[in-house]
């Protein structure tokens, strides 16, 4: 039997014992928590000993929402464009012409990080450094693309495609035809459907691991596990067959829009689930995306966009009864369906949907959970609540920076939806299980400290070199709740709450051991905190 102790000063996320001086670990597991010396005695002398002495353990975090592949991808396999300025487009092109010449054997290229501007740029833009091979230049938030004349041609975008998919998702110029420009439902078919092997996307996924390990991630939730690669369930598999993984990672299969048949949607999960589910990577749901971001115009409002009367934003997947089998269908296989829902009009349909199949399964606890939620009615907050559901927020999203999304979000949805984005404490609150999520790479910051000092600040440390003010201060949450909503809230969303999430005997040995009381230090330390060590199973993946 493999036994090891743990030394420092615990914070369980245990009601009934939240501290402790100790922890003994046997085969992976906590075997006691507790006193220091009655730790030492039960561990006898040949015990390995991890001692931490004055620094913090806490259970694993868990991040609710990210994207493995796609992390992994822009890591090492793409143009990365996230050192540049928010929207530098000149340096953007520059870095780009550089990262085409030292690499002229390419079939194509794909740069990620771009940040849209009020410059509007065509395919013209990348013509001009590239004029023989596809080029695609993806947003950092995932949902727009600017592609080049070759591109457009290899993705078969003219137009008719472009009168197939609306001129909202795909732009055209005064003649009709596509000028480069993409958006939402095209870019989630070309982005799969660029040249991937199986062994990229496995080394895509092990530099994934080693990110999240590192930041003192135990577990994550992939939403939308095949949504950029179709066969990263199948690399995930093989890494565990291979025993490369640490990190447990639960997923959520990509369904299409209003897809036409949700019962056989859901039977291809669950047939996925069997063959691919393991301990390090296991299917516990669908992911739908009900719209966009309001950023994009493409976020679904509860009311028209104040630039572009008539219209709110595009509804994705806006078919209710379908939305509605597919909730029961997840529900009779024990899973749960995972939604993108930024607008207030996709989170109140969502919402109707969930309170409809609940009349049929009459499970309240079914734990669907809808993600980002930029702006979310009073009475949206109560009926999370009330329906068992689970919002996954960004408190890395909540700082008002001069010059950026604020004002933007201003022009487009008016002034008093803008001053009341991102509910927190409001979800709390209405007794909701909420979760922390990142959206990480789509966002591009992944940390503990900056969650829970934005959680509590409601704007950037200065340590990030963001200029910020704190925006929507009454949303502002305590840090225990923060601390919850990164580790036993999260392991709830995926029903592991008997097995990780809290520092209690029989759990999975999972910790993060930072050089900061997240509980009690001040805040600004908080903001400087460091991540000393990652335990996995009781060993160290990772030390500083």
């Amino acid at each position: 039997m493999k036994q090891t102790l743990i030394l420092g000063n615990i914070i369980t996320m245990d009601e009934k014992k939240p501290f402790a001086k100790a922890a003994l670990v046997k085969d992976g597991v906590f075997a006691y928590i507790g006193g220091a010396d009655e730790a030492k005695r039960l561990a006898g002398a040949h015990a390995r000993v991890l001692d931490y002495g004055e620094n913090y353990i806490y259970p694993g975090f868990l991040e609710s929402h990210s994207h493995g592949h796609l992390a992994g991808d822009r890591f090492i396999g793409q143009i990365s464009l996230k050192e540049v300025g928010l929207t530098d487009y000149a340096k953007y092109r520059e870095i780009i012409k550089a990262y085409i010449a030292k690499n002229p054997q390419r079939r194509f290229y794909l740069a990620s990080g771009w940040v849209e501007n009020e410059e509007y740029v065509t395919k013209a833009y990348l013509d001009e450094i590239c004029s023989d091979k596809p080029l695609f230049l993806h947003t950092g938030g995932g949902h727009s693309m600017l592609l080049n004349t070759k591109a457009l041609e290899w993705a078969g975008i003219d137009a008719e495609y472009a009168k197939k998919y609306g001129y909202e998702q795909v732009h055209v110029d005064a003649n009709g035809e596509p000028d480069g420009y993409v958006c939402e439902a095209p870019v989630f078919q070309i982005v799969p459907s660029l040249p991937t092997t199986l062994e990229d996307a496995k080394s895509y996924l092990l530099a994934w691991q080693d990110f999240a390990l590192k930041n003192g991630f135990t577990a994550v939730a992939d939403a939308g596990a095949e949504m950029v690669y179709r066969d990263s369930p199948r690399a995930y598999h093989e890494l565990e067959q291979e025993g490369k993984l640490k990190l447990r990672t639960y997923a959520y299969m990509y369904v299409t829009d209003n897809i036409a048949d949700p019962k056989a949607e859901i039977a291809r999960i669950a047939a996925d689930r069997a063959e691919y589910s393991g301990e390090y990577f296991h299917i516990v749901g669908a992911k739908a995306f009900l719209d966009g971001v309001t950023e994009a115009h493409t976020g679904w409002q509860n009311q028209d966009y104040l630039d572009q009367p008539g219209y709110h934003g595009v509804e994705r997947f806006n078919d209710h009864d379908k939305m509605v089998e597919l909730i029961v269908e997840a529900n009779k296989e024990g899973m749960s369906v995972h939604v993108h829902s930024e607008g207030g009009g996709a989170v109140h349909f969502m919402l109707g949907c969930i309170e409809d199949a609940e009349k049929i399964t009459g499970n309240l606890d079914q734990r669907n959970v809808l993600a980002h939620l930029h702006f979310v009615t009073p009475e949206d907050c109560r009926r999370m609540g009330a329906t068992g559901s689970v919002p996954a927020v960004p408190p890395l999203w909540t700082a008002e920076i001069p010059g950026g999304p604020y004002e933007m979000e201003v022009a487009y949805v008016g002034k008093e939806l803008a001053e009341n984005s991102y509910p927190i404490k409001s979800f709390f609150d209405a007794g909701a299980n909420v979760v922390f999520h990142s959206d990480y790479p789509v966002s591009p910051m992944m940390n503990v400290k900056d969650s829970i000092y934005m959680a509590e600040t409601r704007k950037f440390p200065d340590s990030i070199g963001i200029k910020s003010f704190p925006h929507n201060v009454k949303e502002a949450i305590t840090r225990e709740q923060s601390l919850r909503a990164m580790t036993i809230n999260v392991a709830r969303q995926w029903h592991q709450e008997h097995r990780m999430g809290s520092i209690e005997f029989g759990k999975i040995a999972n910790m993060t051991v930072c050089d900061c009381d997240f509980l009690h230090d001040d805040i600004e330390k908080v903001a400087g905190a460091n991540i000393l060590a990652t335990i996995v199973d009781g060993e160290e993946v990772f030390k500083a």
